[in-house]
């Protein structure tokens, strides 16, 4: 199961759509081109943190699977609580600004809307992903970790050289961010 109907499932893609004034269909479309750098910047943070344990607790601090409700609640969404999330992935606004300006021209979407996309579909994929690390029910088994890897293309515990992971690591550094930021003519790091 892919990102997108996982997100279905969960109602993200819905509140996404409703949130941004578009259709379900333009909130999948630019959740498929956006997704993967998301994953991309958690599977860093795993990697960083001491694999899913250390992704697990960052999850928790960064809201846990509160983030997916406050999106799919019919309460208004708190935006900042993504921008959080993408603070911690990303680390600034300029790899935030890439990301989106990438998916763009992947997606036919406007850049705009994915910006404002963005933080909403980091709330919901690190909601997501805290709920089932917290239920140990994952996609390709094994948590946090097995969730992650499932996503990227790797399954087990690590991201793989194949799948999401590997196409957007163009240089094979781990880091799949400096390779978005040279697709938009920035310098990352």
């Amino acid at each position: 199961m892919n990102i997108s109907d996982l997100l279905k499932q969960a109602g993200g893609l819905q509140s996404i759509a409703k949130e941004l004034g578009i259709s379900e269909a333009q909130a999948a479309q630019g959740a498929s081109a956006l997704a993967p750098s998301i994953l991309g910047g958690l599977s860093k943070q795993a990697q960083g943190a001491g694999g899913a344990a250390g992704l697990g607790g960052l999850l928790s601090q960064l809201g846990g699977g509160a983030l997916l409700d406050n999106l799919t609640s019919p309460e208004p969404t708190n935006v900042g609580l993504g921008n959080q999330v993408l603070g911690q992935i990303f680390g600034s606004k300029d790899v935030s600004r890439a990301v989106a300006a990438d998916a763009a021209g992947k997606s036919g979407l406007d850049a705009g809307v994915l910006r404002k996309m963005l933080p909403l579909l980091g709330m919901a994929v690190a909601g997501m992903m805290a709920k089932q690390g917290a239920g140990g029910a994952a996609p390709s088994g094994g948590g946090l970790g097995g969730m992650l890897g499932g996503f990227l293309g790797g399954g087990g515990g690590a991201p793989k050289a194949g799948g999401l992971m590997g196409m957007l690591d163009a240089n094979g550094d781990g880091n799949p961010l400096d390779d978005i930021m040279k697709m938009v003519g920035k310098m990352g790091r």
